[in-house]
């Protein structure tokens, strides 16, 4: 899809269709970053941010134990009918 850059006051930007931000997930702030003469437009936000902290802090208290290991006993069809391809 083509664009046109636009004049906003001293500025100027590109619309971006609503569509393709909806598509994209972005809302509020974004990341523009220059790269071999290209601009890329990412969302500021990173959906997984802290998660590794969490999961450490979740190791140390012991609090990463799978509940349920009745699931990880194979059972005959595991053992005689799967086939991994």
């Amino acid at each position: 899809m083509k664009s046109s850059i636009i004049r906003i006051g001293n500025s100027q930007g590109l619309r971006i269709p609503k569509p393709i931000l909806d598509q994209c997930g972005f809302e509020g702030e974004v990341e523009l970053i220059v790269k071999d003469h290209d601009l890329i437009v990412r969302s500021a936000k990173t959906p997984r941010a802290g998660w590794d902290e969490a999961f450490q802090k979740m190791a140390e208290k012991g609090d990463d134990k799978l509940f349920e290991t009745d699931s990880l006993i194979p059972t005959k069809w595991d053992e005689e009918e799967w086939e991994w391809k």
